[in-house]
């Protein structure tokens, strides 16, 4: 059954656009750089979907915060903007986050985005 599990899902491709080095490099979205990567994944996040969590973390980098759901399910979080979250101590902002929900399977099953604040 483990087989059968693990052989679920597909390679990430690449998203189009998207400069992912630019994204890992700014981390909590501390120094406003991811903002600008958003609208390539969002035009093209059906290349997301079906996307195991390791091909999520090679691409845009470990999440700035992981929520667990009910059963196996989880949601990665990335900020997008500057925020509280930039303190020493990394506490949960309420500055606007990528969020990928990764179902029962471990594969995404819904990508969002908070709107931005414009300066």
């Amino acid at each position: 059954m483990a087989g059968l599990l693990s052989g679920c899902g597909h390679s990430l491709p690449q998203l189009p656009g998207f400069d992912a080095e630019a994204w890992r490099a700014d981390p909590y979205g501390c120094h406003n750089q991811r903002e600008k990567g958003l609208a390539a994944i969002l035009k093209h996040k059906e290349l997301l979907y079906e996307a195991r969590a390791n091909d999520i973390t090679s691409l845009l980098g470990h999440p700035d915060e992981e929520e667990l759901r009910a059963g196996t399910e989880k949601v990665y979080f990335y900020y997008l903007q500057a925020g509280s979250q930039c303190d020493d101590r990394h506490q949960r902002s309420s500055a606007p986050r990528l969020s990928l929900r990764f179902g029962p399977l471990g594969t995404v099953t819904e990508v969002l985005a908070d709107p931005v604040r414009k300066p």
